[in-house]
């Protein structure tokens, strides 16, 4: 069975009510905030937060992410009344349950860290002075916005690092679900690959859940018998690293530093990091300043590649991150033409993808192969 309440987290999403995205906002607002009333300033000493959280903060990954951010919270505001956190929020009426047990309690902002949709939604509509900030959420109301990374940067560029360490050219992806976070991270890492190999390929296995350290052992063990020396994914856990540690592949991994896992295969990381967008959301809420905003945090903003792996040869690193300065001067290599894994052209020549054309990616592009939508 599918594991919705995961499945939420980064990806099934209606974005019609989002329209059309400016690249130059600052700090990953994507437009101007919505034109909403702000709410009421509240002193420090008065104010109650809640975070709720898709997973236990242990996980060394998605979650425990937030929870630093939780962290940074208490230390920029230690005079707050009280913080709520509960893990493991499901997706079904429990997770209403649990947003209306903080509002009951007196939380003046809540963070849902990993979309619960309507069953988030209607406490939102029923609480009308508490600001939520919903990630990888796709609606905006009076008292309501939502937040995300642009992790096909960093993805890119660990791409370009593939496709410099790669002998085969044949790349493998251990995959969660074929959601459109999932779509863009195998999209954009082969298009890295390929701007050094344009004969690179990827292999995708999907698991059917974000934290599985037996499915995606099996799935990185069968990648590299099918010819695979480089291994990516989307997991919540090491279990892939440490197939491709004991065969003599390379990886890269998700979310935080794991590197002990798999030391001698381990490339880099996607590092995720939401501590400054917490403290700054909070620190409006209490001055009154606050109104929902649409938020996709930026490469160096809130996502960014791990510092590179003890055997990642300096060439190859300083390759990669030549790119990483590119993007970080404003380059963006997702401009078309991109065609499909039919051959059918998606994106035409010239123009650029926006980024919420990349945050709701529901398409491989040619090499792609294993993940359909």
């Amino acid at each position: 069975m599918i594991d919705l309440k995961r499945l939420s987290r980064r990806g099934l999403l209606n974005m019609g009510a989002i329209g059309a995205a400016s690249l130059v906002m600052p700090k990953g607002l994507l437009r101007p905030a919505y034109a909403a009333e702000p709410l009421a300033p509240i002193a420090e000493e008065d104010a109650v937060i809640g975070f709720g959280h898709v997973g236990p903060i242990t996980d060394e990954g998605w979650t425990w992410s937030h929870h630093q951010g939780l962290l940074a919270v208490q230390e920029a505001y230690p005079k707050l009344k009280k913080i709520h956190e509960v893990e493991n929020v499901p997706y079904s009426a429990d997770a209403t349950r649990t947003y209306r047990q903080f509002v009951s309690e007196g939380a003046n902002m809540i963070f849902d860290t990993s979309s619960t949709g309507d069953f988030l939604h209607e406490v939102v509509r029923r609480a009308p002075d508490v600001a939520f900030m919903e990630c990888d959420g796709h609606a905006i109301m009076d008292n309501l916005g939502w937040y995300y990374l642009a992790h096909w940067y960093p993805t890119y560029i660990v791409g370009v690092a593939a496709g410099h360490l790669s002998k085969t050219g044949k790349l493998g992806y251990v995959a969660s679900f074929p959601v459109p976070s999932v779509f863009c991270s195998t999209n954009s890492f082969l298009m890295g690959a390929r701007s050094v190999n344009p004969d690179a390929t990827l292999q995708t296995i999907v698991i059917n859940s974000w934290f599985d350290p037996q499915a995606a052992t099996q799935a990185g063990t069968a990648l590299i018998d099918n010819g695979c020396d480089f291994l990516f994914g989307i997991m919540d856990e090491a279990g892939y690293l440490q197939v491709a540690e004991k065969r003599g592949v390379w990886a890269a991994m998700w979310n935080t530093d794991i590197r002990r896992y798999g030391p001698n295969a381990y490339v880099s990381s996607i590092i995720i990091d939401f501590k400054d967008f917490y403290v700054d959301q909070v620190g409006k809420r209490l001055a009154g300043t606050w109104v929902p905003g649409e938020h996709i945090l930026p490469l160096a903003g809130g996502v960014d590649r791990d510092v590179w792996g003890q055997n990642v040869p300096k060439e190859v690193g300083d390759a990669a991150d030549a790119v990483r300065q590119k993007m970080l001067d404003g380059w963006s290599p997702f401009v078309g033409e991109i065609k499909d894994a039919s051959g059918a052209t998606r994106v035409e020549a010239g123009k650029q993808m926006t980024e919420l054309d990349l945050y709701t990616w529901d398409w491989s592009i040619e090499g792609v192969s294993g993940l359909s939508g």
